[in-house]
């Protein structure tokens, strides 16, 4: 059997899509991918098929694209059904469509078993793969990963691309506001373990308590949802704090809902910052501050990364940090009289 586009690929060891450009298109590549391609369709015996010439513009590269409109880019969240994720797809899409690539989705339900199974199965069908979010650790991903390249969103690694919504200026403007609205004692909602962001997210707050002032109360972890929210607000009450923190913006919905129940008023007893800004913040009510968070620019800019490294233009890894900003809305307020002392520690035992 004669061999094939894909056995060079693979012999290279680079994306199917690049070896087509050392074909169609090698003046995209770099010299030093492109001799690979080339060496190694050489000593295969690979023979491309004849350029169509311009009376036949079908086989013609699409205008706007940068690999001949034939890469696959498989997109990997952990959750479709959380806002935050969907802004990630639709701008993904977007930026595909204007490079004429093929985006598709795969949702893991934050199940690192299922992202286990997903990646394995897309990384041989897709030219590059979009892993956002992943609840399994970044060498793990890259293992699964093999051969195809990709790009990890929210979790860092020296060993690929990585775009990373940094939240160290969002929360630091938290604190700052917090603090100069009185507060003297706040609680943090956490996320799921596995979540690379929530780690990120404790280790910033931690910090910026201790640079403010402020006494931090870190609650235990839950579901990354509005149900997960509800069900901390009862510790929330019980630390004292008049002033909480979630992951996100859906645990903050669920505090809310959770204080009120139990008899608190936001933000005239609790003050609540969510993480993300998803659209329903604005009009919720109260609506919700929040540390706006870039995953419609992450989404983009992660699938323009790719094209770069699928095309062979970088060899070196780089880390992308998009800043992140406080938007203060309504669900936070003065602290009340009894908030503006520190709570002495024999009261916490």
């Amino acid at each position: 059997m004669a061999p094939t586009l894909t056995d060079v690929a693979k012999s290279a060891n680079v994306a199917l899509s690049t070896a087509s450009r050392a074909f169609s298109d090698p003046g995209r590549l770099g010299p030093q991918t492109l001799r690979k391609v080339l060496t190694a369709a050489q000593e295969l015996g690979y023979e491309p098929p004849v350029v169509r010439g311009p009376t036949q513009p079908a086989e013609a590269p699409s205008a706007g694209s940068d690999d001949g409109g034939t890469a696959t880019v498989a997109v990997i969240v952990p959750d479709i059904a959380n806002p935050v994720f969907g802004a990630f797809v639709k701008a993904a899409q977007g930026e595909g469509w204007h490079r004429r690539r093929t985006v598709v989705l795969a949702d893991t339900d934050l199940s690192p078993d299922r992202e286990r199974e997903v990646i394995a199965h897309l990384r041989e069908r897709a030219d590059g793969l979009i892993v956002c979010s992943p609840r399994l650790e970044a060498d793990q991903v890259l293992d699964l990963c093999g051969r195809t390249p990709a790009v990890l969103v929210n979790r860092e690694t020296s060993g690929a691309d990585c775009v990373i919504a940094d939240a160290a200026h969002g929360l630091r403007q938290a604190a700052e506001y917090l603090a100069a609205l009185g507060h003297r004692r706040i609680a943090y909602v956490q996320g799921m373990q596995r979540s690379w962001s929530n780690a990120h997210r404790v280790e910033l707050i931690r910090a910026e308590a201790e640079r403010t002032g402020l006494e931090l109360e870190l609650l235990g972890w839950q579901a990354e949802t509005a149900d997960g929210g509800t069900a901390a607000a009862a510790s929330v009450m019980a630390s004292r704090a008049s002033a909480v923190i979630t992951h996100n913006d859906l645990v903050a919905f669920g505090v809310i809902s959770g204080a009120r129940a139990l008899g608190l008023s936001v933000p005239e007893d609790l003050s609540v910052i969510g993480v993300d800004d998803i659209p329903f913040a604005e009009v919720s009510q109260p609506s919700l501050t929040s540390i706006s968070v870039p995953m419609a620019r992450a989404g983009a800019v992660s699938l323009e990364m790719l094209g770069q490294v699928m095309a062979g233009e970088r060899q070196t890894p780089r880390t992308l940090r998009l800043p992140t900003q406080l938007i203060v809305r309504a669900s936070t307020g003065p602290a009340g009289p009894a908030a503006t002392r520190t709570t002495p520690k024999e009261d916490l035992a």
